[in-house]
């Protein structure tokens, strides 16, 4: 009743899952990630152990396939059971039990493997295989719920839709560089799980992705003014627009109340993007 893909970004070394199910909150028992060591999808009748203790084995020096041996060989409900693991290294395996809700299988390739039991047809892991071996532009989180996307429109679970998430990991890419979660999205019950997933990711984006140097752009003449006086406006503060400092501090309180701290990187500058928000939360305010 579930399909996922757990994926090396070779360009990145990124390692992420994703998965969709008509299940409730089916992220928090299927995907598991580290940071430099793999991810795991546990599903079908979820041994939710197969994700700490498979990722412990990777860290311990196992390959993906070494590990799922492991896993499997010390399940007595292995036929029931169905994952997938990839390392860091790009090595993949998966098991799909005999015992698992037809349609159930799977595909592996270099850098990834997708699975999925109780599917209208074997149709949707190979459309996830596919899309994410020929979709290589995309961002990884984005190519992940791609994969998803190709898998459902070739048919998906056979009950339906329910919930989905997304989990990609970077050492020291998480928030405020203190964690090693770079995208952790859930939907848990929605119409539309993909779809949701997707519009959630556009809102991290916008909210925890930091800015590149191109982005930030120097507070000074017109520009400065500009800020000074939208900030004024906005918040009915008094400020000397002529002040850099001053108005950059102001700048940064106003974007800690809007969630933008994480783009607030270099003093006396100013991100595009907090720029754009600013700009728009003025001009709504009238």
């Amino acid at each position: 009743m579930t399909f996922s893909i757990v994926a090396l970004d070779p360009a990145t070394g990124d390692l992420g899952c994703a998965v969709q199910s008509k299940f409730l909150a089916v992220g928090s028992a299927v995907i598991h990630a580290r940071a430099g060591v793999g991810a795991v999808a546990t599903q079908a009748l979820s041994n939710v152990s197969y994700g700490p203790r498979g990722l412990t084995l990777l860290d311990a020096g196992a390959t993906a396939p070494q590990a799922l041996d492991v896993l499997v060989a010390s399940d007595a409900l292995a036929h029931r059971r169905q994952a997938g693991i990839v390392d860091a290294g790009g090595r993949a395996a998966a098991h799909s039990g005999s015992g698992c809700t037809a349609w159930a299988g799977h595909v592996t390739g270099s850098g990834f493997a997708c699975q999925g039991n109780m599917l209208v047809s074997g149709d949707t892991v190979q459309a996830m295989a596919r899309a994410i071996l020929e979709d290589t532009r995309a961002p990884f989180p984005e190519r992940l719920i791609g994969c998803l996307a190709a898998g459902q429109a070739a048919g998906g679970d056979a009950r339906g839709q329910q919930s989905a998430a997304l989990l990609v990991v970077r050492e020291g890419a998480g928030y405020g560089g203190l964690s090693d979660r770079l995208v952790d999205l859930r939907v848990d019950d929605h119409a539309d799980p993909i779809g949701e997933l997707a519009r959630l990711l556009e809102l991290h984006r916008l909210y925890f992705e930091r800015p590149l140097p191109d982005d930030l752009l120097p507070l000074d003449g017109e520009l400065l003014a500009e800020v000074g006086a939208r900030l004024a406006r906005l918040q009915g503060w008094a400020i000397d627009a002529r002040d850099v400092d001053a108005v950059w501090e102001r700048l940064d309180r106003w974007a800690g109340r809007e969630n933008l701290e994480e783009r607030m990187v270099e003093r006396r500058r100013i991100d595009r993007t907090v720029l754009r928000v600013l700009r728009d939360r003025d001009e709504a305010a009238g």
